[in-house]
């Protein structure tokens, strides 16, 4: 029975390396999509928080939204849900007018008040980076003081 199965093995024509068809080889071409910018700024407050897209230079508005403009209460307007809803509004907003990729800026109120930007900050980003569009870099543009003008308060503090 070995032997055979050694005729069988045998009695396959083997093609030799040159006669085999070649596979077409293609040059792996990258699919070039070419990105329009813009600048996300996104203003995040303990009162409430703003979207505005521009173009790069950040001449020209695109669209802006703000969290006053999707909740009733005022005590909601900082919230995360509101800022989720006006960043997916004006990312909405930009898309339509052909913006295919940002850059996102963070600003806090800074100077002498609070320079930690309010609660909304990171849903706003996190709608933002679920719209489809690509994100090129996020930072922090939050004004401070190279000194000041004096903190309000008076000399004892703020007495709660």
């Amino acid at each position: 029975m070995s032997s055979q199965v050694q005729q069988e093995v045998k009695k396959e024509p083997k093609q030799p390396e040159a006669e085999k068809p070649k596979q077409e080889q293609r040059p792996q071409q990258a699919v070039k999509k070419t990105l329009k910018w813009g600048v996300v700024h996104i203003y995040s407050s303990y009162n409430n928080i703003i979207v505005h897209v521009t173009d790069l230079t950040g001449a020209e508005t695109i669209a802006r939204a703000s969290g006053g403009m999707f909740v009733d209460a005022g005590r909601l307007e900082p919230t995360p849900y509101a800022a989720t809803r006006a960043a997916s509004y004006a990312m909405e907003v930009a898309k339509q007018k052909g913006i295919t990729a940002v850059h996102i800026k963070v600003r806090a109120p800074g100077g002498v008040k609070a320079r930690t930007p309010g609660p909304g900050t990171q849903a706003a980003i996190r709608a933002i980076a679920r719209s489809g569009v690509m994100i090129g870099r996020i930072e922090d543009v939050t004004p401070i003081p190279h000194d000041s003008v004096r903190r309000k308060g008076g000399r004892r503090g703020r007495r709660v």
